[in-house]
């Protein structure tokens, strides 16, 4: 029997490498052969010529082609392909006749990472789409199986999930998470001649005149809390147009289409506002906006995501695409959201929040009020419920402190060792309030995420996997330099807990894109966990 050949992508990292070999190996069971090198140097391989070649050009992560003689193309290569025909100035009504031709053609060479849906929406913490994909063959979830995201943040997870035909459940506490994770699955079934429409009657309506608008109705249907604070983040002449934008897409016929042209016009809120666009805290930052630029960045935004949708859309593998739920609850109630769930699930993959590292709520508030789903005077409230919190009062550090102290044998040696060492350098040093408090909150973050994978392995099938990729991070405590080597705390936590763990798999950092590159965390790791 002929051997198959395949081919893997020349252009990933060494990580991501050991996971293409880690996926075609649990794909196929059978040796991986390299015939141009060796294992960690060659680019082409063989394996048993009984595999499925159709399921590994479906399912594989990181692969070029798979076949005997004729090397078909990955469902992931194409789809990653359309990316790039999108972005390279193909028309908008060229797309449906052109992007089955150019697929071929337009292969990318080098990493792509907003294909599909995927790029809709900046969101910091991202992680990568391939990833999931490789993850869900490493973790040989059936192809029509059950993937579940406890904490889902944008929806990469539940994305690549539907995509390849899983059915797939997502909870977060931020409501945006929630709303832009269930817009990006919705869209994967859209018809892409509809989206054009859609679009296109977007625009035409924007392109009247003003005076045809009727007068601010959204802007004053939201609470009166609201509108004062928004006040104080966009100029009047911005909110004027931002609400002729609202008011255009309302007009739409599709609710759908409505909210996924409400997520590109939250997409650009950040940028059209007073806030310093890279700075994660709360600032400041007065600027003047000419007449017509929110609406023209607006419909920009907009034309690059119909364009991205649209392109996948037309080329996608024409399978059926797997049922999606997301929802606004706790990680830490997993089981109680969905208790007919428990012991079903084939994989749970998550990143869940970095210990005291972001400001989740505060870098989405101005989306999070104008869309109207968490009213500013709520705010407070969400934040201290979310893991990873780093906003508290001296009270609540105390309480927090207390907890620590009363359940500290619930955390593994090492970590209240961290967790301790901490505390006492910043006690006995000159800290500020912010490095006061990090011991109360991290073991208030230990304990969160106790919880989490204690959820996470009763909603786990027997012999089911869970994948975190996790963030490490550090501190200065009384002048010293401290790892805060979460992957390796949540590992023995998971162990406490009855969790198999594996050996953690070091991730290579990459420099980071978007608009919170700077707060970037030093390390990533993913860890596995088999129940």
């Amino acid at each position: 029997m002929s051997r198959i050949e395949c081919q893997m992508k020349d252009y990933i990292q060494p990580f991501e490498r050991r996971l293409a070999m880690m996926e075609l190996r649990a794909l196929t069971g059978s040796d991986v052969i390299p015939t141009d090198s060796d294992e960690h140097s060659s680019f082409n391989f063989s394996i048993d010529g009984g595999a499925n070649t159709e399921r590994l050009r479906r399912n594989l992560a990181y692969w070029v082609s798979v076949g005997i003689g004729f090397l078909g193309l990955t469902a992931q290569l194409r789809a990653e392909a359309t990316f790039g025909i999108a972005r390279n100035g193909v028309a908008l009504d060229a797309l449906t006749e052109t992007v089955p031709r150019l697929v071929p053609e337009s292969l990318p060479n080098k990493r792509c990472l907003r294909y599909a849906s995927h790029g809709l929406h900046e969101y910091r913490g991202k992680f990568f789409p391939q990833l999931v994909r490789a993850l869900m063959n490493v973790g040989q979830v059936p192809e029509h199986g059950i993937v579940f995201d406890p904490m889902c943040g944008s929806g990469t997870t539940l994305v690549e999930a539907s995509m390849t035909g899983r059915v797939c459940y997502g909870l977060d506490m931020n409501p945006l998470s929630v709303f832009v994770t269930r817009v990006k699955c919705d869209v994967l079934s859209f018809e892409p001649e509809k989206l054009i429409d859609a679009y296109r009657s977007l625009v035409k309506r924007l392109a009247k005149p003003a005076k045809k608008f009727s007068s601010p109705s959204y802007f004053r249907s939201l609470p009166m809390v609201d509108q004062a604070y928004l006040k104080r983040w966009f100029s009047t002449t911005t909110l004027i147009e931002l609400d002729q934008i609202t008011l255009s897409i309302q007009s739409l016929k599709s609710s759908s289409m409505r909210d996924f042209f409400l997520v590109c016009l939250s997409n650009i809120l950040r940028r059209m506002s007073w806030q310093k666009d890279a700075d994660l805290r709360v600032r400041k930052e007065l600027s003047t906006l000419s007449s017509g630029e929110v609406t023209s960045e607006f419909v920009n935004e907009a034309l690059r995501s119909t364009k991205n949708v649209a392109a996948f859309l037309v080329g996608r593998d024409k399978r059926t695409i797997g049922n999606h739920t997301v929802l606004e609850r706790d990680a830490r109630a997993s089981s109680k959201v969905w208790p007919d769930l428990a012991g079903k699930v084939d994989a749970v993959i998550t990143s869940p929040p970095y210990a005291t590292a972001l400001p989740y709520l505060d870098t989405d508030r101005l989306s999070l009020i104008y869309l109207g789903l968490l009213s500013r005077k709520d705010h407070r409230t969400r934040d201290i419920m979310m893991i990873g919190n780093r906003e508290v009062t001296e009270r609540t550090r105390l309480r927090h402190w207390e907890a620590y102290e009363q359940n500290k044998q619930l955390l593994p040696d090492p970590t209240r060792l961290m967790i301790e060492k901490i505390e006492k350098l910043n006690r006995n040093g000159e800290a500020g309030f912010r490095r006061r408090n990090l011991a109360a909150l991290l073991a208030k973050y230990f304990f969160d995420m106790r919880s989490v994978i204690g959820q996470q392995l009763t909603m786990l099938r027997p012999r089911g996997m869970m994948f975190m990729v996790v963030g490490n991070n550090r501190t200065v405590a009384g002048g010293r330099l401290i790892a805060i080597e979460t992957a390796k705390h949540l590992s023995e936590i998971a162990a406490m807990l009855g969790g198999r763990v594996a050996q953690d798999l070091h991730m290579d950092m990459l420099v980071s894109r978007d608009i919170f590159k700077k707060n970037a965390v030093p390390s990533e790791s993913i860890i596995t966990i088999h129940r």
